[in-house]
């Protein structure tokens, strides 16, 4: 039986972390995702970006009175591409 493909853009790290908060999570803010994955804000910035171009996620710029808010949240899209993920990485798993 041969191994399902892994999502390359699920299969970062940080991307996988970003993603797996946002399953469990309405939305979360930035600082958030930042603080639970040990992300820098430069590295964490890139990645959100690039699974926000994929169309995994949906960024929202907001402000919090005079501070920026950046809120993300999975998309249906994304909660898909991440079930699918999981079901491939489960192949490798079942390897007898």
């Amino acid at each position: 039986m041969p191994f399902k493909p892994l999502d390359p853009l699920l299969h970062a790290e940080l991307r996988l972390a970003v993603m797996s908060l946002l399953i469990s999570a309405e939305e979360a803010e930035f600082p958030y995702i930042k603080e639970q994955t040990g992300a820098t804000a430069g590295n964490l910035s890139v990645q959100i970006d690039k699974l926000s171009a994929a169309g995994y996620i949906e960024v929202e710029k907001t402000f919090k009175g005079k501070k920026p808010c950046t809120l993300c949240r999975i998309t249906p899209v994304g909660l898909k591409a991440f079930e699918d993920y999981v079901e491939a990485l489960k192949s490798y798993l079942q390897v007898k």
